[in-house]
């Protein structure tokens, strides 16, 4: 039977504001927010809408969970040990059940840094394949980078490379729950992973999924093939609950509205440019005021039409 009871602070769209002024929402935890329950037994601990900062330990995406009854899946390493060892700290408050699985996202710092935590529990760790070969390549700068940030909240932390690799999809039946864990095609980062659970009609959707706050596009991004992907596969699931990569839980039209129609009405707005003859300085300046309520919009919306340019440019 379908589970339709719904928490209404985490899927009622506008319900809870988000703002990236808010420093730390749960003092008494390494974590930004303390998890709640957006379905039954799937949980999730929402991240700050802002970059990564001392303040927030580096939990600015989301850190989610299910509960299966034959064990705990966790989706998302964490920025830290001490961030992934804070969640591990709120499951056990939770149930009893052991976890068995934690699954990056995709190789940024935030989803996979907590892995050293987790192998030190003896957990196995899940990743795309293109995932892990970013975790190898640039493991080592990105922890740096977190170092930099949160100093002393670092402690502890090493680059640890995921034990499972996946291509395509890798189905996991975890007590009564069956997981599909899906790489549905280029999206916002190397090797991102959603994770489908199709009996409760909620995918924990990873970085193809923005609410509330702007998509960072990087150097890296394929915009075009985002949109695709995100249009297509990723809206075939018919999902009636996202968790998306940052930002509150929601449905597919709010994650529709602040992902792809974003980065569609953005590449629009740079061919016209393009178009019209317009240079790299002033394609920095085109008009992205319909976009300017989204947190990190001041962080991210100059960079982000200076990187769609350069990708259109040779189109």
């Amino acid at each position: 039977m379908r589970m339709t009871h719904i928490l209404a602070i985490g899927l009622s769209a506008g319900a809870v504001s988000a703002s990236e002024d808010i420093a730390d929402k749960y003092p008494q935890s390494e974590l930004y927010n303390k998890p709640v329950e957006v379905i039954p037994h799937v949980f999730s601990a929402i991240g700050a809408t802002a970059p990564p900062t001392y303040e927030n330990a580096g939990h600015n995406n989301n850190l989610s969970f299910v509960v299966t009854g034959d064990g705990v899946v966790v989706i998302n390493g964490g920025a830290s040990a001490r961030l992934a060892q804070a969640l591990h700290d709120e499951i056990k408050a939770v149930t009893d059940q052991p976890v068995k699985l934690v699954i990056n996202e995709n190789g940024q710092g935030h989803a996979m840094l907590g892995n050293s935590y987790w192998a030190e529990q003896g957990v196995d760790i899940l990743a795309h394949a293109d995932a892990i070969a970013e975790v190898e390549k640039n493991g080592d700068f990105i922890l740096q980078g977190m170092q930099n940030y949160n100093r002393d909240r670092a402690e502890g932390t090493t680059v640890v490379v995921p034990t499972i690799s996946f291509d395509d999809d890798y189905v996991i039946q975890m007590g009564d729950v069956t997981f599909e864990v899906l790489h549905l095609g280029p999206a916002h980062d190397p090797g991102d992973t959603q994770v489908w659970i199709p009996q409760w009609d909620i995918v924990i959707a990873g970085d193809i999924a923005f609410h509330e706050r702007m998509p960072p596009i990087f150097p890296e991004t394929d915009t075009d093939a985002w949109i695709e992907t995100f249009d297509g596969p990723f809206t075939a699931l018919g999902a009636t609950y996202v968790i998306p990569g940052h930002g509150h839980p929601t449905n597919m039209a709010q994650v529709t509205r602040y992902t792809s129609d974003y980065v569609k009405d953005l590449r629009a707005r740079i061919g016209a440019h393009i178009e019209e003859g317009g240079d790299l300085a002033s394609a920095y300046y085109v008009d992205q005021s319909n976009w300017d309520h989204l947190d990190t919009f001041e962080e991210l919306a100059t960079k982000n039409a200076g990187r769609v340019f350069e990708e259109m440019e040779w189109e």
